[in-house]
């Protein structure tokens, strides 16, 4: 395997510029997923039967606190990266971890949502509205945790194998990943809370 040294780590090898313009194309699938639920979501916000409404269900401080926690994970994974690119393993592993921890947190935060939801009446079967809601939400709150387990099993390669450029191409790639998990929060954000709040 030839390691070019003038590129950062993660893309120093052709087999890593390969798997990250893979992986590229993944989000562009991923992104399409979660247009799809988005289009589904505007189309159907307002059928809300004899259920809830947005207005009447969403309260803005939980929600806050989910964004500031999932915004403040994008800037520690950025600086993990920064970290490995750096070659510092105990910082790599330390941002990574910190990264992880606020994901479940978000999680913890999303779940008791859901059970709220739930007692005020919103289920999946209440109305074409929660049905999309949650569904929506669902999916994100899925892709995060899938991100945990995945975030861990980097972290546990890196303890183990340090920052190669196999290691660091995975640790990139997640955070890849992670960043987009940011950006479709901050539409949920703007576009399902926010404005089913006015």
């Amino acid at each position: 395997m030839k390691v070019d040294q003038t590129k950062p780590l993660e893309y120093s090898t052709e087999q890593n510029n390969l798997n990250i313009l893979g992986f590229w194309m993944f989000l562009g699938a991923e992104i399409m997923l979660f247009a799809t639920l988005f289009a589904s979501y505007f189309t159907l916000e307002n059928r809300t039967g004899s259920g809830p409404t947005g207005s009447e269900i969403f309260e803005i401080t939980p929600v806050m606190f989910e964004t500031f926690i999932l915004l403040t994970s994008s800037f520690t994974i950025g600086l993990g990266v920064h970290a490995m690119r750096l070659m510092n393993k105990k910082a790599t592993i330390t941002f990574f971890s910190i990264t992880l921890l606020l994901g479940l947190a978000f999680v913890g935060f999303e779940v008791v949502e859901f059970f709220t939801y739930i007692e005020e009446g919103a289920a999946l079967q209440t109305s074409a509205f929660t049905s999309i809601l949650l569904t929506t939400l669902g999916t994100h709150g899925a892709h995060v945790t899938f991100g945990l387990f995945w975030g861990l099993f980097i972290i546990i390669q890196i303890k183990k194998r340090g920052l190669t450029p196999e290691t660091a191409n995975k640790s990139f790639i997640f955070s890849l990943y992670w960043h987009f998990l940011d950006v479709v929060w901050i539409f949920i954000f703007s576009f399902v809370y926010l404005k089913g709040m006015m």
